[in-house]
This record gives structure tokens, C-alpha cells and sequence, in this order.
């Protein structure tokens, strides 16, 4: 049976903010591992410190405590150089809200993550652009594709670096139902064939039980 790599691991973490009442805590001392080639779902109630979990691990914020190893490189001892370069290089990351560039054409905004990597290849994105539909639309601009295309081009931005580690963050949350499902579908066939491990927000129980396990968040803590 094959072994699979540790890819992800948080150990104690803890996020909290300032109130005006003092600090408020968000995350209560998160701990999990995630292999390479693992899906992950991510569920809870509105609050409950998902997204704010998921900035953490991206490097787009700092714990107040705690540890997130990527690959064995602590991301919590890195400054902000340091943690956005090991975000370009193997972290790759799909928002709900697409977030394209409206001023590059489909192609430049699916190329866009890898060329700030310096890893762009040119070929690769060519096969991403096929697998995801992508092919005959690559020279319109985001306003004129729909919104399950906008979302194709920003999971091939995401995973054309060729990524260890796609975080999602409910990915299907602005389509509807069957545009969704097959969006989902795509991400995870090309996750698979790139070895990635994916971390996904989702309420959706009927989308996490397509991934490989759950964890619950609640009031900042897994139960």
C-alpha cells in the first residue's frame, strides 16, 4: 500500500482579533495534518474562523501562536517575503469570488500565478485551458465569460504553478447547483493528476462527501 507525504501540518494554532471589549479569539488551538494527494473539507457555521483558517495557512495573515508546516517549512517563522514567496511557489488558491484580473484576457489570468513564480509553462497551461473547456475562450476578458468559466480560469490560475497544496475557499459558492458540481468535479480530476492536496471551505455536506474527509469547525475548534 503505498504511503502517502505528510504535506500539511497545524499544531496548537490560535487567531484572535482586537475588539473593542479586548481581544475576541477566532481559532482555539487548531491541530490537523493533511497528506499529499488528500481532499480535505472544511465545514462549520458562518463565524466559526473557516476562511480566517484558511488565510493562516495561505500566508495572507499571521497566527498569534502556533505552527503551520508546508513541505516541513514552518510558515509561522517566515516574514512577509517569506511567506509570499512560498505562497506563489506551492501554495495555489481559488476564491468565490474569482478574483480575475478584468484587465488580462482568460489566457494572461490563467498564466498569471505562474509567471509571478517564475515557473510558467506554457504547455501545461495549454492543457489545463483544454481540460477546463477553456480552449476557445482564452482571448475574452472576465466580463465576457460566464461565471462557471470565470471560475475554470481561476482554478487553472491556482494550479497552473503545479502547486503541493490548493486551498478553496467555496469554490462553487457564486454558481449554481450543476455549474457547481461540474466545476467541482474538474478541480478535483486535476488535483488528483497534479498530486496536490486540496483544502476546501464548503456548507455544503453533499459537496464535502465527494471529497475525502471532513473536519467541523465550531466556535473556533474541530469537534
Amino acid at each position: 500500500m503505498e504511503t502517502k507525504t505528510q504535506l500539511l501540518t497545524l499544531t496548537d494554532l490560535h487567531k484572535s482579533y482586537p475588539a473593542e471589549t479586548g481581544r475576541v479569539a477566532i481559532l482555539r488551538g487548531i491541530g490537523f495534518a493533511l497528506s499529499r494527494g488528500e481532499t480535505v473539507a472544511l465545514s462549520g457555521e458562518s463565524g466559526s474562523g473557516k476562511s480566517t483558517l484558511l488565510h493562516l495557512i495561505g500566508g495572507l495573515d499571521q497566527a498569534d501562536s502556533g505552527h503551520i508546516l508546508i513541505e516541513g517549512t514552518d510558515l509561522t517563522g517566515l516574514n512577509d517575503a517569506g511567506r509570499a514567496h512560498l505562497r506563489r511557489s506551492r501554495i495555489g488558491v481559488v476564491f468565490q469570488q474569482f478574483n480575475l484580473i478584468p484587465s488580462l484576457n482568460a489566457a494572461d489570468n490563467l498564466a498569471f500565478q505562474a509567471r509571478l513564480a517564475g515557473v510558467h509553462d506554457a504547455g501545461w497551461c495549454a492543457v489545463l485551458a483544454d481540460r477546463l473547456g477553456l480552449s476557445d475562450h482564452l482571448r475574452k476578458y472576465p466580463e465576457q465569460l460566464s461565471g462557471g468559466q470565470q471560475q475554470r480560469v481561476a482554478i487553472g490560475r491556482a494550479l497552473a504553478p503545479r502547486p503541493a497544496l490548493v486551498l478553496a475557499d467555496e469554490p462553487t459558492g457564486n454558481l449554481d447547483e450543476a455549474t457547481g458540481d461540474a466545476v467541482l468535479a474538474l478541480m478535483l480530476d486535476l488535483v488528483a493528476e497534479t498530486g496536490a492536496g486540496l483544502l476546501m471551505v464548503t456548507h455544503s455536506s453533499r459537496l464535502a462527501a465527494r471529497l475525502d474527509r471532513t473536519l467541523h469547525l465550531s466556535a473556533g475548534k474541530l469537534v
